[in-house]
């Protein structure tokens, strides 16, 4: 069964599944033309990648007006596949009750995974990018047409862009992609290297944040971006729910990277990106094949985790 849920490798390894779409706003091509209005974005407050993009939009002061969002439902039953549908109070702008038909509409034939987030051309009625890393790089990069758009945070500087670009890859590899290496394993060979992953992960950046306020300095940058969703929903489903590092691991066992999410925690528009407790159940309501019994714990609030408002 978790074979079926999430891509295994032959030693029950999970194994995240790439994908096929890859434009980009303001492309040297032309087709996307970085322009307000145009564009839409499609995301899921449970899910973590989709986090990454609404952190962007939040951030840099994207507004809706700029670049439109709709926030997708976790709805597996409803959902004709992916697990996404459209509510009565966040509609499709093209008129589609679940993320399939919406990629039907988008790419005819399409066989892969209906996934989010999803960055969609509204006026030639494309899918830019399905892929959230991409998302998150080109977003920090549009003007949207304004000529203020230089007071936007800037979170990939070109002085910090090996530093960005070497932490991106060891954050994904040992936490982004580690806490679900542990939740999806099917063998216990293969879950042991994960958890050691997250662990070694988990004090890197104890080791860094310790030295410094954040990831790659002394700004906020990309790679902080990319570990807040992991970091976020650790106490309240990776630990607890996919054993990442050991069901007894806790961010208060790691005092450097607490003081870290605090501080993300503290800038604006972060709060507003995410409903902590719905995200974290939904691991639990979703996952049948890690929660058989079908029980959802008590949601736990930031406060739970120790952040103060």
């Amino acid at each position: 069964m978790m074979a079926e849920l999430a891509p295994q490798d032959k030693t029950g390894s999970y194994k995240r599944p790439s994908y096929s779409f890859g434009g980009k706003i303001g492309g040297a091509d032309g087709r996307y033309p970085d322009e307000a209005g145009r564009y839409h974005l499609y995301v899921g407050n449970p899910c973590p990648w989709c986090h990454r993009a609404r952190l962007v939009l939040a951030l840099r002061s994207i507004t809706n007006d700029e670049i439109g969002m709709t926030q997708l439902v976790d709805d597996p039953v409803k959902a004709s596949r992916g697990g996404w549908i459209f509510s009565q109070t966040n509609r499709d702008p093209l008129g589609s009750t679940d993320l399939r038909e919406l990629y039907d509409k988008l790419s005819p034939g399409f066989t892969g995974r209906c996934t989010a987030p999803l960055l969609v051309d509204l006026k030639t009625r494309k899918i830019v990018s399905n892929e959230s890393s991409d998302i998150v790089r080109m977003l920090n990069s549009v003007h949207m047409g304004k000529i203020n758009s230089k007071e936007r945070i800037e979170l990939y500087p070109s002085e910090l862009a090996k530093t960005i670009d070497e932490t991106n890859a060891w954050v994904y590899e040992l936490l982004n992609n580690g806490v679900y290496r542990c939740g999806f394993s099917t063998s216990q060979g293969a879950y042991d290297r994960a958890s050691a992953d997250v662990r070694q992960g988990l004090q890197k950046c104890e080791e860094i944040l310790s030295k410094q306020p954040f990831l790659c300095g002394e700004r906020f940058t990309e790679s902080d971006l990319m570990l807040l969703p992991t970091v976020l929903r650790f106490d309240g489903a990776y630990s607890p729910l996919f054993k990442a590092g050991g069901v007894h691991v806790r961010l208060r066992d790691y005092p450097a990277l607490f003081a870290w999410l605090q501080r993300c925690w503290d800038m604006d528009g972060v709060r507003d990106t995410i409903d902590l407790a719905d995200a974290t159940s939904s691991y639990y309501r979703q996952l049948f094949p890690l929660n058989a019994g079908g029980i959802i714990p008590t949601p736990i609030t930031p406060e739970d985790i120790g952040l103060s408002s």
